[in-house]
């Protein structure tokens, strides 16, 4: 005879106090006062200092934003970048006090936000705004030595394992120089996308390895060798990786900017 599974625990009903704390969230961050709200949370919406309340919380999460999204800021104005983030807010709001790393979804937003369809690379300047702070907050970690790997064996080197660095992001855009329209908005503060700039796609590498955020242009060979390794794939599989992208990529010079820039975190070999 055959036991009946046993039955699915379900998720407990909320409390009265998670009731109360999910609805006074959703009525600091609503534009308007729901009629259906509970009546405890229609009673301290109706007093005047909860509108003072709401209009600080909104202000601290679109400063944050502000804060976190400079190249954006510059590109499109502070009146269309606040008016953005206020419709951000509301969707996505903070999910834990601290706001240094607050808008981890804006960059999605941006992409699907109707008014910012004239800028198609907004949403990939926010991606790099987006990663320079996620390595500015990244742990600490020391970098591989170069002379490291030049000390390997051929068969060790085509086995080798390297980790990216904590404070590493990259990405390669196909369709537009993101790359450069975010390094001349976040660095020299213009607001002309396209004045000298070659319309082409484009790759960037940010890291930390020290104390200070550093960008510089990757190719497409460069971006596929590093998330391969990332993958977990030795240094002959990104390679492999890297020449299917483009054949005439010198894998020398790539793998010495690359350890020159600190991407990577740890060398270790793989098993045989």
């Amino acid at each position: 005879m055959m036991n009946s599974p046993m039955p699915r625990e379900s998720a407990p009903a909320p409390g009265p106090l998670a009731r109360f704390q999910d609805g006074f969230a959703q009525a600091l961050l609503a534009p308007e006062v729901d009629a259906a709200c509970p009546p405890e949370i229609a009673r301290l919406v109706c007093q005047p200092g909860f509108a003072i309340y709401r209009n600080t919380v909104m202000k601290g999460c679109i400063d944050a934003l502000q804060a976190n999204y400079p190249s954006v800021l510059r590109l499109v104005g502070e009146e269309w970048f606040r008016a953005a983030a206020a419709i951000h807010v509301r969707s996505s709001p903070p999910l834990h006090a601290p706001l240094l790393d607050y808008g981890a979804g804006f960059a999605a937003f941006l992409e699907r936000f109707e008014p910012g369809a004239e800028l198609p690379y907004l949403c990939g300047v926010a991606r790099l705004d987006r990663f320079w702070s996620e390595a500015h907050v990244a742990c600490d970690e020391a970098c591989v030595d170069a002379t490291l790997l030049a000390s390997l064996a051929p068969d060790d080197l085509a086995r080798a394992l390297l980790k990216p660095h904590a404070g590493a992001r990259w990405a390669w855009f196909d369709e537009h120089p993101v790359f450069s329209i975010w390094q001349r908005n976040r660095q020299d503060g213009g607001t002309d996308a396209s004045d000298g700039i070659a319309w082409c796609a484009e790759g960037a590498l940010l890291v930390r390895p020290r104390d200070v955020v550093c960008w510089q242009e990757l190719s497409a060979a460069g971006c596929v060798f590093l998330d391969a390794c990332a993958a977990g794939g030795t240094l002959a599989d990104a390679a492999a990786h890297a020449l299917a992208r483009d054949p005439g990529a010198d894998l020398a010079q790539l793998m010495a900017r690359l350890l020159q820039a600190g991407a990577f975190a740890s060398l270790t070999l793989q098993d045989q």
